[in-house]
């Protein structure tokens, strides 16, 4: 399945919850859930490289232990479970943690809000969300592609104040500009990271494997 195919079955689930209204609490509910996982999954990198690691997230809060079993906590429970035990530590992190990555999850979570009020399917969402697998380098474009499907959606309803460029536009421009190893590419208008990435895939098929630093 497509990531843009996931997506949509998203929004469509989301759109049966009375708590979310529109595309732009859409996209900010599926923000905080998307790093949540995508932390978890950076973690495990982690674990194998720090032989200290030490997740600023409690046990039981970590994606892993409460959203990665697709036949795991649902309806009310996991609704109370968000509101009252998920959001409230993780915002706490902002001032209590001790180290940059708990911070860094309690700045996320500052202004974060859980707009759905079905526990059920807040539960289909996230098991849609456990079918992308952000880990393959070949998948990381995700990221971008998620972003883009959405707000695509929100300037066709015409209630964003963003704009998304063109796949097609941005790889021309980069083509035009032909970046250099050693250049520093700067995109001051970044939103989705499209500039970005073309300048990467430029690199990347333009010079000797051997020279590129892994980039991401």
């Amino acid at each position: 399945m497509s990531i843009g195919t996931t997506i949509k079955t998203i929004q469509d689930i989301m759109r049966k919850d009375a708590g979310v209204d529109g595309d732009a609490q859409r996209i900010n509910q599926l923000v905080w859930m998307i790093f949540l996982k995508v932390f978890d999954a950076r973690e495990e990198e982690y674990e194998l490289l720090e032989d200290n690691y030490k997740s600023p997230i409690p046990e039981g809060l970590r994606w892993r232990n409460w959203a990665a079993d697709a036949e795991g906590i649902t309806g009310d429970a996991l609704l109370d479970f968000v509101d009252n035990a998920l959001f409230k530590t993780l915002k706490e992190l902002r001032t209590k943690a001790t180290d940059d990555h708990g911070r860094m999850i309690g700045k996320v979570f500052e202004d974060a809000y859980n707009y759905m009020k079905n526990g059920t399917l807040i539960r289909q969402v996230i098991n849609k969300l456990n079918e992308v697998d952000f880990n393959k380098k070949e998948q990381k474009k995700q990221f971008s592609e998620i972003y883009e499907k959405i707000l695509k959606d929100l300037q066709s309803a015409g209630n964003a104040g963003e704009y998304y460029t063109p796949r097609a536009v941005t790889k021309f421009i980069v083509d035009r500009v032909k970046p250099q190893l050693g250049e520093i590419v700067l995109d001051p208008a970044c939103g989705t990271g499209g500039f970005l990435t073309a300048a990467i895939d430029y690199i990347r098929q333009h010079f000797q494997s051997a020279d590129v630093p892994e980039i991401l």
